[in-house]
């Protein structure tokens, strides 16, 4: 019975993705949070973020937010001729992880810090979340992004999460680490708790 284990596992995964190069997220909490217009009064640009770390229920919310799959294959974010092309990635201190919001996990791309890459702003080096946006296509990507942003802006916002968006970061050395081109390469969003 083990093999067979194996074997799905292996069937599963992309080749080169080993079991601990995978991270299953909670099922994103989708009744909780503050009224939206206390959300929207309350979202902000902010550039400061301590180091403490974002628990799994968050970043499996914040992901939600940003590129989930809500119903019928339908993402959370409106989607340029509902194209879809956007990925999402999220940068932490153990490496570069791809969320896959259909099997509901994020998937190593790299094992590298790459903080500093984005951290042309020095507040960068505390924040334990940076996202960075991806889209193959030129003509709409930036639509999509921004509607992503603003929905983790907002979830931010409920959550008492501080966040600000960045263009401002090493896009070549960015793609370069994501194996895509630097013109997919959008813009980041930091993530991170306000010092207590």
């Amino acid at each position: 019975m083990k093999w067979l284990g194996a074997i799905v596992a292996i069937i599963l995964w992309p080749v080169g993705v080993a079991a601990a190069e995978v991270i299953k997220l909670p099922v994103p909490d989708t009744t909780g949070g503050v009224p939206l217009m206390q959300a929207l009064t309350a979202r902000r640009s902010t550039r400061e973020f301590s180091a403490k770390s974002i628990e799994a229920q968050d970043l499996s919310n914040i992901l939600y937010a940003a590129w989930g799959i809500s119903h019928e294959d339908k993402r959370t974010i409106p989607t340029a001729r509902n194209l879809q092309k956007m990925r999402v990635f999220a940068a932490r201190k153990d490496g570069v992880w791809e969320y896959d919001a259909a099997a509901g996990l994020l998937r190593r791309i790299t094992e590298q810090d790459i903080t500093d890459l984005l951290a042309t702003q020095d507040f960068v080096k505390e924040a334990p979340l940076n996202l960075i946006y991806v889209d193959s296509d030129a003509k709409f990507g930036t639509m999509d992004a921004g509607a992503a942003y603003q929905n983790v802006g907002l979830y931010c916002a409920s959550a008492g999460l501080n966040n600000v968006v960045r263009h401002n970061f090493d896009h070549a050395g960015v793609a370069e680490v994501l194996g895509v081109s630097e013109a997919e390469v959008i813009i980041s969003q930091t993530i991170g708790w306000p010092h207590m």
